[in-house]
């Protein structure tokens, strides 16, 4: 479950480096390692600028996070590889936010013009998304309609997401 209620707190930076060491654990490919995570502490200097990254739909909820993370990946250091590879780092910082008792929501609706500003990238790094972390809060604490979704996301069959042999066509 990607969760839209968080308590409104603050992460520790060690927090975050706790979760950014358990990614950059992630195995890639040559063991380039293109990725970078940069973020911001709710109510840090930083924070109203990280703010405007998430798209409006995102900010309505995401605010709340204790901290927000842009994952970013350098399409120099693995050509064709590195969104592949920034996302199994993600699931690592994923599952290490787990394992403290944190929640994570990975969200693809944000600006990569905002991020570029805001970071100052150069031309080899892209934002692949941006990670909003903290502890969970209450579903009572979203508007209605975002509070209706608060419920954990449903798996397709396992027999459509796995083939032994040659894949079937769909049809």
């Amino acid at each position: 479950m990607s969760p839209r209620a968080f308590v409104p707190e603050a992460l520790t930076t060690a927090q975050v480096e706790q979760l950014v060491e358990a990614a950059h654990w992630a195995p890639s490919a040559s063991n380039k390692q293109p990725w970078l995570f940069a973020y911001a502490l709710r109510d840090d200097a930083n924070w109203a600028a990280f703010s405007n990254i998430p798209n409006e739909a995102n900010r309505r909820w995401c605010l709340n996070a204790g901290a927000l993370i842009v994952l970013l990946s350098d399409k120099q250091a693995s050509a064709g590889k590195h969104s592949f590879d920034a996302g199994c780092a993600w699931g690592y910082l994923a599952l290490e936010a787990h394992a403290m008792g944190l929640a994570t929501h990975a969200m693809g609706g944000f600006s990569a013009e905002e991020a570029q500003k805001v970071l100052g990238l150069p031309e080899h790094l892209m934002p692949e998304c941006v990670i909003a972390v903290g502890r969970q809060g209450d579903a009572a604490s979203l508007p209605d309609d975002l509070r209706e979704r608060e419920v954990p996301s449903g798996r397709k069959p396992l027999a459509e997401v796995i083939s032994a042999g040659a894949v079937k066509s769909a049809a």
